[in-house]
């Protein structure tokens, strides 16, 4: 009778459970150089889950109305214009924690919430904190400077999204319905909380969750 390891049925396993060990060296040695160490795409590192553990208890009072995502993600890349007109997304402000709210001339919340958005800058803007106020009107542009100036806004710099679409891909997300809306995003570019309409940004309740922000 002929041995197993010389007839073909009989090699057969040896040489599966060969190639089997191969495809599992080269997928760990391909994985270790090619995977991404730390996080997987799209999820954030651990540290956006310890500031929304410190941001929940702190909605409360004037920030009530704050959502605080309990699995942060990497924010969308929303996309809007600086004065000057250049382009300019959400990852370009990675490195410093910011506060970003989308509003329009028309919306009667949003004028009401905006100075408290300048007071907010004013007081804790700096290398590490920004409000990024983007007005999302899509006609009637001139009405932005208008608007801002009427109210006397001197602290914040002047973001505009034309196309709508920052609004929109919000709107789909399920974030908002309306205007204002305001997103919390922490240094790594994660999105750790949310709030549908207007909250008094300058009030005490709301410089707590920003300094919580800030520090990380």
């Amino acid at each position: 009778m002929t041995k197993p390891e010389n007839s073909p049925r009989g090699r057969f396993p040896r040489r599966a459970v060969a190639l089997v060990a191969l495809a599992a060296v080269a997928a760990a040695v391909l994985y270790g150089t090619l995977a991404p160490t730390g996080k997987v795409e799209g999820s954030c590192p651990a540290s956006a889950k310890a500031i929304a553990a410190k941001l929940a208890p702190l909605a409360r009072g004037e920030v009530a109305a704050l959502h605080v995502t309990a699995d942060p993600r990497e924010a969308m890349p929303l996309a809007f214009e600086r004065l000057d007109g250049g382009k300019t997304t959400v990852s370009d402000f990675r490195g410093k924690a910011v506060l970003l709210n989308l509003w329009a001339t028309w919306c009667a919340p949003c004028r009401a919430e905006m100075p408290s958005l300048d007071g907010l800058q004013a007081e804790a803007g700096d290398k590490n904190f920004e409000v990024v106020a983007v007005n999302v009107d899509t006609a009637r542009l001139e009405r932005r400077a208008a608007f801002l100036d009427d109210i006397g806004v001197k602290s914040l710099t002047r973001y505009a999204d034309p196309s709508g679409d920052a609004f929109e891909t919000l709107r789909k997300d399920g974030k908002t319905l309306g205007l204002p809306v305001t997103l919390l995003i922490d240094k790594d570019g994660c999105e750790v909380g949310v709030v549908a309409g207007a909250v008094k940004w300058d009030s005490a309740d709301a410089l707590a969750v920003v300094e919580a922000l800030k520090r990380g």
